[in-house]
């Protein structure tokens, strides 16, 4: 067998180093890649010191749960939020005035508190050297049942503006 092998036994040591530079290229490209991926593996793993990737998947996966629980929640009270801040007086309207020619400054006034939709009442007040009266009247979108005044009516126009 000896005798058969000679003649190629050149070749034979070309071909054999040829594939152990070829499998040494190898080695060092995964090596490479080994080493990405375990970098890779370190930052999603990064401060569960001793933990396999499945437990730190399952640790990350609960908050990822916990937050959407957490979101919905915060939806929820978002929406009851913004149903209440609807009802809420949003608009405001002051208008100050002398009804009387014997008092001195515009101590009387008349202020709307609105609602988003215009819902709310105007309170008056009157002042004058014997006293002072206070009228409060309900107003639904904007209009008043009861009469309104020029100042009330003013106020309720600022307040919707």
């Amino acid at each position: 067998m000896n005798a058969a092998v000679q003649p190629y036994l050149g070749a034979i040591v070309v071909g054999l180093a040829a594939v152990s530079a070829l499998l040494l290229v190898m080695v060092i490209m995964l090596a490479r890649r080994v080493g990405r991926i375990d970098g890779r593996l370190r930052g999603i793993t990064r401060g569960e010191e001793g933990q396999s990737l499945e437990d730190v998947l399952g640790a990350h996966l609960g908050k990822v749960h916990d937050l959407g629980r957490e979101v919905e929640r915060l939806t929820a009270r978002t929406g009851a939020l913004e149903t209440a801040g609807l009802r809420a007086f949003q608009r405001v309207g002051l208008v100050r005035y002398n009804p009387f020619e014997e008092t001195g400054g515009n101590q009387s006034f008349a202020l709307a508190l609105l609602d988003a939709e215009g819902n709310g009442w105007v309170l008056s007040s009157l002042h004058a050297r014997q006293g002072t009266r206070v009228y409060a009247k309900s107003i639904r979108g904007g209009r008043s049942d009861a009469a309104l005044s020029e100042e009330e009516t003013a106020a309720i126009r600022q307040a919707s503006a």
